[in-house]
């Protein structure tokens, strides 16, 4: 296994020591096809489709012709809930729907490798010693964040979250918490940096090697 060097620093910015991190896991060659896919499929499941528009059947009103046939000069019409009358039915219009559909596991785990080496390759991926604060501050959080120049950044912990940090950190903007379970190709990419604890290194490479 090769191991690229990385800084591993804490919450006042100071140097924290090192961490090996994984080529095959960290150092893979970007493929956005690979991305595109992963970040469609989660999209893709994340839709309610819960959109619903009634076809004749489901419009109540009679089902008398609304004119005569003949000698009105309009067109003839045979139901008022026809399509083209004023509150009528919808046609081939969209009934609710699961959009989710499969994606091969191999995929999905190749797809938060390159998200992951996409980070590191643009020099946006942070090592964090341990994101961990004794009380839940949220002022005292957003001024470390501020000297870290972390103003759009995903942190990724171990496997659960410091209780104390996740509460300061919940009422940031653009900042988001996640347990290394929670880690996704999409929210990796939708934020600039990519903060991950050393527990989240140790996890990750544990889960996808």
């Amino acid at each position: 296994m090769r191991a690229m060097k990385a800084k591993v620093v804490d919450l006042s910015g100071k140097a924290a020591g090192d961490v090996d991190l994984n080529d095959a896991i960290f150092g893979l060659e970007i493929r956005k096809d690979i991305l595109a896919r992963v970040v469609n499929w989660q999209l893709a499941k994340r839709r309610a489709g819960t959109h619903s528009t009634k076809g004749v059947g489901e419009i109540s009103g009679t089902t008398a012709k609304p004119f005569k046939q003949k000698g009105t000069g309009r067109a003839r019409q045979g139901s008022s809930r026809s399509a083209q009358m004023r509150g009528g039915a919808v046609i081939f219009g969209p009934k609710p729907r699961d959009y989710g559909y499969t994606l091969p596991k191999k995929v999905r785990r190749l797809g938060l490798k390159t998200a992951l080496s996409a980070k590191q390759a643009e020099g946006k991926l942070v090592i964090l010693k341990d994101a961990s604060m004794t009380e839940p501050k949220t002022g005292e959080l957003v001024k470390q964040l501020k000297s870290l120049g972390w103003a759009n950044a995903l942190i990724i912990d171990g496997a659960e979250v410091n209780e104390n940090f996740a509460s300061a950190a919940a009422n940031i903007p653009n900042i988001d918490v996640l347990p290394q379970q929670g880690a996704n190709v999409y929210d990796i990419l939708r934020r600039d940096t990519l903060v991950l604890t050393q527990q989240a290194v140790e996890a990750l490479e544990a889960r996808l090697a």
